[in-house]
Order: structure tokens, then sequence, then C-alpha cells
């Protein structure tokens, strides 16, 4: 069962991925440099070798900044998509790895939205959908439209609940 015409993510979620990507890759690049600066620090005569690879590290830093705001954010947004019927909730996304999941709604616990400070800043929010596996989220809907589908899929699980 693949999904071809599903709803696809509010594109403000590009951002809010961008802005959570950088901090983290800054904050692992600040750990990584780090250690040449405690090395610098030590060792006088490792001045020449702290500072290349500061650079090195820096560079690399750059780079990896372009690749996640240039490549991987938007692939990630176009291969997300959503289905909500009836029965069943239908999620694919992945950029290497295409990971396909159908979730009953017979098998739903419960529902939920979500907004940390990013999606609230950009009037985004998240549905879960939790089942005893576990749990699916929806990033990246507009505040209302993510209710509103909180609200479908527990009315969904709850009919699904009834007919058993």
């Amino acid at each position: 069962m693949e999904v071809t015409q599903g709803q696809q993510l509010d594109p403000r979620i590009k951002r809010v991925w961008r802005i959570s990507d950088t901090i983290v890759l800054t904050l692992i690049f600040l750990a990584v440099l780090f250690v040449p600066a405690i090395i610098f620090l030590v060792d006088d005569a490792a001045e020449d070798v702290a500072g290349v690879l500061c650079l090195v590290v820096f560079l690399l830093y750059i780079v990896s900044l372009l690749v996640f705001w240039f490549v991987i954010t938007p692939l990630r947004y176009i291969r997300w998509r959503y289905q909500l019927s009836q029965d069943f909730l239908d999620i694919v996304r992945g950029i290497i790895v295409h990971k396909h999941t159908v979730v009953p709604f017979i098998r739903v616990q419960n529902t939920d939205t979500r907004q940390g400070p990013l999606l609230r800043m950009m009037g985004l929010a998240s549905v879960t959908i939790s089942t005893a596996a576990g749990s699916m989220e929806i990033p990246g809907l507009p505040t209302a439209e993510a209710e509103k589908l909180r609200d479908q899929a527990a009315e969904f699980a709850r009919i699904a609940k009834e007919d058993v």
C-alpha cells in the first residue's frame, strides 16, 4: 500500500528543521572544537596543529550546514506524506531509508498535539498518535489543522473500538 496522494506537511516546517539542525550541528561542532582548544591551552608546541584543526572543523561545520539546509531539509520535506482514512493512518517518510507505517485506528490508545517553542513561533503543531507499540508523529501542521486532525483521529479510534 503506497501513499501517492497523501497530505504534505506545511512548508514552514522546513524553517523549523533548519533552525533545529543548526542548533544541533553547532553544539556538536563546538564540542569537537573544544578538544583542540584544550590541546592548545595545555601544550604550546601544538599551537599550529590546533589552529589547523580548528579551521578544518569550522569548514566542515559550514559544509554540513549547507548540506542540511539545501539538500537534506528539502528532501525530508518532499518525502514526508500522511493519509488519514476512517480505518488507519498511513505515513510515508525517509530520505535514504524509505519508511512506510500504517497505524490501524483499532490500535490507537491516545492522540495528542504538541508545540515546542520553534513550532509555536511558526504557528505549527505536531500530532502524536500513540499505540501500545509506540507513537507516530506528524510534524509541522498549522495549529488549527493539527487540532482538527487530532480530534478526527480520536473519533476514528473511538468508532473502531465500538465496532469490535
